[in-house]
């Protein structure tokens, strides 16, 4: 049972489109499946991102730090409008993208994480969140900020994103960058991937079990 004081504590979640699960080929041939999950899935995620916080590599501690608080937050309803998607390859967790919407016309990008290396996991992870915040949220900008120097390229560089420096980012106080509308669909049709429906054995594997990586980053 939720006491009144807890819920007292809790923000009131604005209801938002679920996001329709893809496939995505990978350029090695592998399938992996993006899928939006909940709180009680969510919360199986927290041990497969707590080790990396102590990795001192590619700024996977800070990032690992900042997205186990608010997978934690979501978890335990202490942030508004959050959503989290994975990404699986044969049910093993290969990456977890998240954000938020702070109103109906602008979204929040928290994290783009990547629990597989290579096969460009994280660009497409990324892609698959501006696509859900764009052709499902139907906003009109997402506010985007990189922690390293792979992010800045793969998101400020290759989105050509423009500059929101008076607005602070909820993520760490930094200026932020900004993915408009007109700077998405320019370039939609060669970074935005998958096919919709995934398969019935895929998504069916994907559901079954979130498995943790078998070759997680490593110093």
């Amino acid at each position: 049972m939720v006491d009144e004081m807890e819920m007292s504590l809790r923000p009131v979640d604005t209801p938002m489109p679920q996001f329709p699960s893809k496939v995505i080929t990978l350029k090695d041939g592998q399938k992996m499946v993006m899928r939006q999950i909940g709180r009680e899935e969510t919360a199986l995620l927290l041990p497969y991102v707590e080790p990396l916080i102590h990795l001192d590599r590619d700024f996977y501690n800070i990032v690992a730090s900042r997205l186990y608080s608010e997978l934690l937050g979501y978890v335990t309803y202490r942030v508004q409008d959050e959503y989290v998607i994975i990404g699986q390859i044969d049910g093993e967790l290969a990456t977890i993208v998240n954000g938020r919407t702070i109103n109906p016309e602008l979204g929040l990008s928290y994290h783009t994480f990547s629990l597989k290396r290579g096969n460009r996991i994280g660009a497409l992870g990324f892609a698959t969140k501006m696509e859900y915040h764009f052709d499902y949220l139907k906003h009109k900008e997402v506010l985007v900020v990189a922690e390293s120097p792979i992010g800045f390229r793969r998101w400020m560089e290759e989105y050509k994103l423009v500059k929101r420096f008076e607005i602070p980012h909820e993520l760490g106080g930094c200026p932020s960058w900004a993915l408009t509308k007109e700077l998405y669909n320019n370039v939609k049709s060669t970074l935005v991937l998958g096919d919709r429906p995934v398969p019935a054995d895929l998504l069916a594997k994907a559901q079954a079990a979130i498995l943790a990586p078998k070759d997680p980053p490593k110093k």
